[in-house]
């Protein structure tokens, strides 16, 4: 695919909207500064002081950021943000602004420290990965000789009522060793978390490591949202009261100092880890939720924060380190800031502890009864039984020199794929529809009965991220969400209207305007919880919206028709309805909807010209799919071939086979979609771009999103994602920490030596802005730390040392300095560290 160079940098304005008939020269000194430095940055001879950046001058964001870095560099002038961009648009209201912000020059300026710690050496580095690669090799051979045991143990079963219950025993057995053992490890390993401090890379580290495996790879994780999972973190030691809620999968790995009190709801995408990483350390902390706390969804409780009784915390919000929340408070932001709002706007039904350990109860004897003996003895049941199968599949019944052998992995994995998405689909058309006649819009359900796992039964299957993956960033998502039940009204097909990541509560209580796009990472909250109910209603995105990234959009949202809603936005549930402008931040302020250099591919999406570009996107996306759907099956064929041939060996090899399997299986995938994904780049990198999403780039940009990579996860918090980073093509440094940070353009992203990622963090190094779709490099300086839930966009620079807050959204062509300290959404300079109560005053 030829790539285009484009500078998206540095775009020259329409030199027909400076109207010198309408220039007003400067009248104080840091008006005249001011608009010297944005003449400048946009290539102009001079700039009225009464013009509007955004209607007047036709800047944006991209350009008045690089004009932010511009007056923060002059000892002159007083620090700009985009926030104060915004609020002050033209260069005098700025001007005013900003004296009236800045402190007296007699103030002496506020300290920054910069934290200096030695980085760890690339022996310990190298050794803490051999350790880890020898754990996993341990815990494999472990999982074999358990496998190869009760294998044996099952197939001496002489029908199939006695291979169901020897299943149902090894089963059952076998599941509570692998939900116990972790808890076992973790006391023995450590006994109780405490705070405290120490290095990446080293022992302690390495214990800490396995203990956050093991409780990752723990079955129960498939308990959130059950009370068994709440037996589960106490069993780790955590201190949580009678009635609690937890519905994020983001499991807390240092438990003994999380403290939950009765009554408390935590909604989905939540962190609160206990934990972070911070300039190559870990430091662990507590997290304290007093009774009947609220926290909404897609928020972050970094450590040493704490929240009194009926205290609440909004959706796409953060409490930093230090931060306390008094009794009865309400919270949202980031970091949170008061609010009037009442986020639990559901009423109490009677859910008492009966019926919680009634519906455990049944959980148990449904997982035992019915899951786990199929999962342990069905495969084996079908191919013993069914004679055909057992002389094609049996031991020793194939050569790994046999053409057999490929002939019936080929058939086996074509069948069990394609059989899987033509099954699969017609299943979510039609059984999750009969499901929902049982739960009606508006009415308040107790938890943990009858119609709360009809609910959750109809959120997981609707929620299938494969099919969104197939079907996204192209025009066949729309059927796909209708075939789920979303309402689309009429819609106004742009080839790109869903990105590959959306979600919800229930697909039939979503609607979605005409001429709406959404680019990824879609939160759809259409059910409220509390303590012991819930309601699901309908949640509706008007018309003609735009919106970005990694947003959770709740049904009380005040928003209306013709809006942008930027990466990572805080939805707004009160005021009036928003309609004609652009929001932006945690909490959100109003923006221009959209500028001039936004709409210069508007001409792409109307009449011919747009049927034209859509046919021939179409075609591109379909070709898309079919690679999508084949890179899927050749590795399930690989997997399934390495399958049977451990079933035709095993008999020679037994447990020792089990392990290498496991251990292949791992390395192959990693190394399969690697090559993929370089090999649909040609094994070249990315150049920035600024194209239409009709351009023929954009489309070969968006057959690279397609590509599986949830497999890095594995590799968190060791040597060898960096590995994988780095065959990716990311330029990346020494030493990187990297405890589960995701980057979309890896050849795109700079990132420096001994950086620290930490879980949830992102790099983005795109934008898809209605018809306009844009691309730039990011580079993060050596030593750097993005915390928890941070969101970097593209354009941007980080000098060496400088650290992002929790949760913080730093914006395109934004320049942080070297040690600097950002946080906040939008990320703006902050007068401390990040993880001190002091830090929580911004310069705005």
């Amino acid at each position: 695919m030829e790539e285009k160079s484009v500078d998206v940098l540095t775009p020259g304005p329409d030199e027909s909207a400076i109207d010198e008939r309408r220039y007003t020269g400067p009248s104080t000194g840091i008006e005249r500064n001011l608009a010297e430095v944005l003449a400048d940055v946009m290539g102009v001879e001079r700039v009225s002081v009464d013009s509007h950046f955004f209607d007047d001058l036709g800047a944006n964001s991209l350009v008045m950021a690089h004009f932010c870095a511009r007056v923060r560099k002059r000892t002159d002038l007083p620090s700009a943000s985009m926030k104060d961009i915004y609020r002050h648009p033209t260069i005098r209201s700025l001007a005013t602004g900003l004296a009236d912000a800045a402190p007296t020059p007699a103030e002496p300026p506020v300290p920054v420290s910069a934290e200096v710690v030695p980085p760890a050496g690339t022996v310990r580095y190298a050794l803490c990965g051999a350790l880890q690669f020898l754990l996993f090799l341990g815990y494999s051979f472990l999982a074999g000789l358990v496998a190869d045991r009760g294998y044996a143990w099952v197939s001496a079963g002489s029908d199939v009522i006695g291979i169901y219950l020897r299943s149902f025993v090894f089963g059952g057995v076998g599941f509570v060793g692998l939900c116990t053992f972790p808890i076992v490890a973790k006391w023995l390993l450590i006994g109780r978390w405490k705070s405290r401090e120490f290095p990446v890379w080293g022992l302690t580290y390495l214990r800490f490591w396995t203990i956050k495996v093991l409780i990752h790879a723990n079955p129960m994780i498939f308990f959130v949202g059950n009370p068994l999972y709440v037996l589960y973190l106490r069993a780790l030691g955590a201190r949580i009261g009678k009635g609690v809620t937890i519905l994020s999968r983001n499991v807390p790995v240092c438990t003994d100092l999380l403290t939950i009190g009765a009554g408390t709801v935590i909604r989905k995408d939540s962190f609160f880890l206990c934990y972070r990483a911070h300039a190559g350390r870990i430091r662990t902390g507590r997290v304290t939720l007093g009774r009947d706390v609220f926290i909404g969804e897609k928020t972050v409780l970094d450590i040493d924060t704490s929240m009194g009784d009926g205290a609440q915390l909004g959706h796409t919000s953060t409490l930093y380190s230090g931060q306390v929340v008094p009794d009865g408070q309400r919270r949202h932001g980031s970091p949170a800031q008061l609010t009037e709002h009442d986020y639990l706007r559901i009423g109490p039904a009677k859910c008492g502890t009966l019926r919680r350990a009634g519906f455990g109860l049944l959980t148990v004897l449904q997982l035992f009864f019915l899951y786990v003996p199929l999962a342990v003895g069905g495969a084996y049941m079908l191919v013993t039984l069914v004679p055909a199968l057992h002389n094609r599949l049996g031991p020793g019944a194939l050569g790994l020199t046999s053409p057999d052998l490929y002939i019936d992995a080929l058939i086996l994995s074509f069948v069990l794929f394609f059989g899987f998405v033509v099954v699969g689909l017609a299943v979510l058309f039609t059984v999750p529809r009969l499901l929902n006649l049982a739960v009606k819009p508006d009415k308040v359900y107790p938890l943990y009965g009858f119609h709360y796992s009809i609910h959750r039964a109809i959120g997981r299957m609707t929620n299938i991220k494969f099919f969104t993956w197939l079907f996204g960033d192209s025009s066949y998502i729309v059927p796909y969400m209708r075939g789920l039940g979303y309402d689309l009204s009429r819609v106004e097909q742009t080839g790109s209207n869903f990105g590959t990541e959306v979600q919800h509560e229930s697909p039939y209580l979503c609607s979605v305007g005409s001429g709406t796009m959404v680019a990824d990472g879609l939160s759809i909250i259409n059910a409220d919880f509390s303590s012991t109910s819930f309601r699901v209603s309908r949640a509706s995105i008007g018309a003609h919206n735009f919106l970005g990234n990694n947003i959770a959009y709740p049904s009380e949202a005040k928003t209306g028709e013709n809006c942008l809603l930027a990466t990572k936005v805080m939805i707004p549930l009160d005021g009036e309805v928003r309609e004609g402008v652009g929001l932006l931040g945690s909490p959100c302020f109003e923006i221009p909807r959209s500028v001039e250099r936004d709409s210069r591919f508007d001409h792409l999406r109307t009449g011919d010209e747009l049927r034209r570009n859509l046919a021939a996107k179409n075609r591109y996306n379909i070709r898309s799919m079919i690679l999508f759907l084949l890179v899927r099956w050749l590795h399930f064929f690989v997997l399934t071939m390495l399958g049977l041939a451990n079933v035709d060996l095993y008999d020679s090899y037994g447990h020792v086979l089990i392990a290498v399997f496991l251990v292949l299986s791992l390395g192959f995938t990693a190394v399969y979609f690697v090559l993929v994904e370089r090999g649909i780049a040609a094994f070249r990198a990315l150049r920035p771009q600024l194209c239409s999403i009709y351009d023929p780039y954009f489309w070969w940009h968006e057959r690279l999103w397609k590509v599986p990579d949830k497999y890095l996860n594995v590799f968190n918090g060791t040597p060898f994602k960096n590995v994988i980073w780095r065959m990716l093509g990311v330029r990346l440094g020494s030493r990187v920490f990297d405890d589960g940070c995701y980057l979309t353009e890896r050849t795109l992203t700079t990132i420096g030596s001994d950086c620290t990622l930490n879980a949830g963090s992102k790099i983005q190094c795109h934008s898809q802005e209605d018809g306009t779709f844009k691309s730039d490099r990011s580079t993060i300086g050596a030593g750097c730390t993005l915390g928890v839930g941070a969101h970097v966009h593209y354009g941007v620079t980080m000098g060496d040392g400088a650290v992002l807050a929790p949760d913080s959204f730093l914006m395109k062509g934004e320049e942080v300095p070297q040690h600097a300290r950002w946080g906040g959404n939008p990320a703006t300079e902050m007068r401390d560290a990040p993880d001190h109560p002091e830090a929580l005053t911004q310069k705005a």
